[in-house]
């Protein structure tokens, strides 16, 4: 009896000591199944994480470098002189849009808009001409000049603008070490305009949206009805005066040359570019107003054709400008908004007897 209540107690001991070791052994079991779990969790968390900080890296390289879309700053406009005796300019390139109109004498004038720009020297800056700031107005720019005609002046008053004749030696500034005439001398800086129009208490944000509608990945221009390639385009404008563009196709820009002459920045001595193009005519005759000075009059209220240049190709489009403070409209001939590549554009509006020649890879001819 005694051997048997032994052999019970040692059966029941080894039970017990075989129910620990399961115990244990599931609870290593466990353990290594959540610490398995632990470290895969660990790994997506952390995959995640670097599929979330890639794509904002790709957003971050979407957006426009030309300018910042979510910026409600205003631009600024600044009349460019453009007589060839004030060759060359400065700062022309950080401009975001150039606009280039006839003037009297056959000369034209460039305006170009800068926006959250720190360039340190623009110029030389000229006299504003009134179709000019249908432009400014268009973009909700503030206008920089250096006196203005008597039609531009009597538009002025309305407007946000900072004058080179009352404010010389402060906003502007004379460059006398340039071997031109003392006209052509007037220079001014974004610090200098941002400051001053600051202390006017001028509107410092604007509600219009951008005029042109940008795209961050390239156009296929290639796809587009009515392509052609362009690789060199001339637009003259008058005897004077004409405006030509290379394509570099390694940089996708057209390289700028007037006259015959590259069109080069005074500091930086390099050769201006231009992402996109757009050409158009319109009439423009001598204006009647007494002073025989060959002044011009712009018929740009209305609508007509033109052309879209862009990375090494040309495709004819449509604009329309309904009032003088309204943005023109660009559309592609199917009757879409026009998209440009995400860089700077030159806008040429020139004379309806301007001759304008664009050639491709086998000397087409717009």
């Amino acid at each position: 009896m005694r051997s048997d209540k032994h052999k019970k107690k040692k059966s029941k001991k080894i039970l017990i000591i075989i129910l620990i070791l399961l115990i244990i052994a599931a609870g290593v079991v466990l353990a290594l199944k959540m610490n398995k779990n632990k470290t895969k969790n660990n790994q997506t968390t952390a995959a995640e994480g670097e599929a979330q900080q890639t794509v904002a890296a790709n957003e971050e390289v979407k957006k426009l470098t030309i300018v910042n879309e979510e910026s409600k700053s205003r631009p600024y406009a600044v009349m460019i002189n453009n007589n060839h005796s004030a060759w060359p300019q400065c700062g022309v390139q950080d401009a975001y849009l150039v606009y280039e109109i006839i003037s009297e004498g056959g000369i034209t004038r460039m305006m170009a808009l800068y926006k959250d720009q720190e360039t340190a020297k623009i110029g030389s800056v000229r006299s504003a001409r009134h179709y000019f700031l249908d432009y400014a107005n268009e973009n909700d720019a503030i206008f920089v000049h250096w006196g203005a005609s008597p039609q531009a002046y009597s538009k002025l008053g309305s407007m946000d603008s900072l004058d080179g004749i009352a404010l010389e030696g402060s906003v502007f500034f004379r460059d006398r070490t340039l071997d031109r005439a003392y006209e052509h001398t007037g220079f001014t800086s974004m610090a200098n305009v941002k400051e001053y129009a600051e202390k006017q208490g001028y509107t410092r944000d604007t509600n219009k949206d951008l005029l042109l509608n940008y795209s961050v990945d390239e156009i296929n221009m290639a796809s587009k009805e009515n392509a052609e390639t362009a690789l060199s385009i001339d637009i003259e404008y008058s005897y004077y005066h004409t405006t030509s563009y290379e394509y570099d196709a390694e940089n996708k820009v057209y390289k700028r040359s007037m006259s015959g002459t590259a069109n080069v920045d005074l500091v930086t001595g390099e050769q201006y570019t231009a992402k996109n193009i757009i050409i158009y005519k319109v009439r423009n005759y001598t204006l009647n107003d007494g002073e025989d000075k060959g002044r011009q009059e712009l018929d740009n209220i209305g609508s007509g054709e033109g052309y879209f240049v862009t990375g090494g190709y040309v495709i004819p489009i449509t604009w329309e400008k309904t009032a003088h403070s309204e943005q023109t409209v660009y559309k592609y001939e199917n009757g879409e908004e026009l998209q440009v590549n995400d860089g700077n554009t030159f806008i040429q509006i020139c004379p309806l007897d301007a001759e304008i020649t664009i050639e491709g890879d086998v000397n087409e001819q717009v």
